[in-house]
């Protein structure tokens, strides 16, 4: 009998700022605050630690390349790196003016994304690493983004959310040929305003392009549609998750109210998880509107997700939020679960 989830050896030692799925093997990518980036080879219960590399700062976010030999990283030295995961050299691509925060591939276009707490996107042409990244001013302060296979969704302060259509940011980037940085105005295919009152916590975009998921502080998830059209847009909702009752005497004290920190889509079912301060992980039918389900609690706040290539596993870091603010309870808990999916686990209930 297999053993349905299992904690990874030699986690990191401190907090966990990103976990990311190999696309094609179950090599897991783990950054965190420790200033390493740890590679696993998640194929056996239990794992194994193949490396890690080490980084002058804190890691905010990580990503695969092209292959399972290639990685990226985004650090609070200001740097977007390419690390060469068999030989451990590292490249600097570009270099922002603030914290790199967050990393995106896209395999068909060749193009990396990183954006910056500089208020800047940086498009790196990964076939022409001659050519500066084209930098991009944001109108504020970017916290989430999310690829799917024809758009950027870029979550930014100030409820504000920029879709980009990839082909047309990949051929005019390409296109910019100023010196460093080598700035181009772009106006996005969308820009929308956030359906949730609160900070932005986390974006993904839907396997079958069709839209995305946001999350925030304030334990909401909002679900909507790339079509503009107003009976697109008329399918759009939030919902309340990630709420434990307060505990408090007279059962008057109400919820105890956690921010949604990660989101991610099944790359098969097209269903998605969030995981919350609370220390829980669900996965939800977005279309159908429904909870499939909801895990045990993990012993610490969750971080990030990551589901396999073929969604056969769920990666769920945990790392200590403080959410309480007790920040002597749980300090130290930093640990990352591989949950493999039973069949139809993960499938959608079908519609209302």
């Amino acid at each position: 009998m297999t053993t349905p989830q299992w904690e990874l050896t030699s986690p990191p030692t401190d907090a966990i700022s990103a976990i990311r799925f190999a696309p094609t093997s179950l090599r897991l990518l783990v950054a965190s605050w420790d200033k390493h980036l740890y590679l696993y080879d998640t194929s056996q219960p239990g794992g194994r630690l193949l490396r890690k590399y080490e980084h002058r700062a804190p890691i905010l976010d990580a990503c695969f390349g092209a292959s399972d030999q290639d990685a990226y990283t985004a650090g609070l030295d200001w740097d977007v790196r390419h690390i060469d995961l068999n030989t451990g050299a590292q490249t600097v691509l570009s270099t922002h003016t603030a914290p790199a925060r967050s990393l995106a591939h896209s395999p068909t276009h060749n193009i990396l994304i990183s954006t910056s707490w500089d208020s800047t996107l940086h498009i790196h042409h990964l076939h022409h690493p001659q050519k500066p990244p084209t930098t991009i001013p944001l109108p504020s302060k970017p916290f989430s983004l999310s690829l799917s296979p024809t758009k950027l969704v870029l979550a930014m302060s100030a409820r504000t959310l920029h879709i980009h259509d990839l082909q047309a940011l990949t051929t005019l980037s390409a296109q910019s040929a100023q010196p460093p940085p080598n700035t181009l105005a772009l106006n996005p295919w969308q820009r929308r305003e956030s359906s949730l009152k609160f900070m932005t916590r986390a974006v993904a975009c839907m396997p079958n392009d069709a839209g995305y998921a946001t999350s925030s502080i304030e334990g909401r998830v909002a679900v909507e549609w790339f079509d503009p059209s107003p009976d697109s847009q008329a399918r759009k909702y939030a919902f309340k998750c990630h709420r434990q009752p307060s505990g408090e005497e007279g059962g008057g004290g109400g919820d105890v109210v956690y921010p949604v920190n990660a989101l991610a889509f099944h790359p098969v079912h097209g269903t998605f998880a969030s995981g919350g301060g609370d220390g829980f992980v669900a996965l939800w039918d977005g279309v159908a509107k429904r909870r499939i389900r909801q895990y045990q609690r993990y012993p610490a706040s969750v971080a990030a997700l990551s589901f396999s290539g073929d969604g056969r596993f769920l990666a769920v870091g945990v790392s200590p939020g403080f959410e309480d603010g007790k920040e002597g309870e749980g300090e130290g808990v930093v640990k990352v679960f591989v949950r493999e999916l039973g069949e139809g686990e993960a499938r959608g209930k079908g519609g209302k």
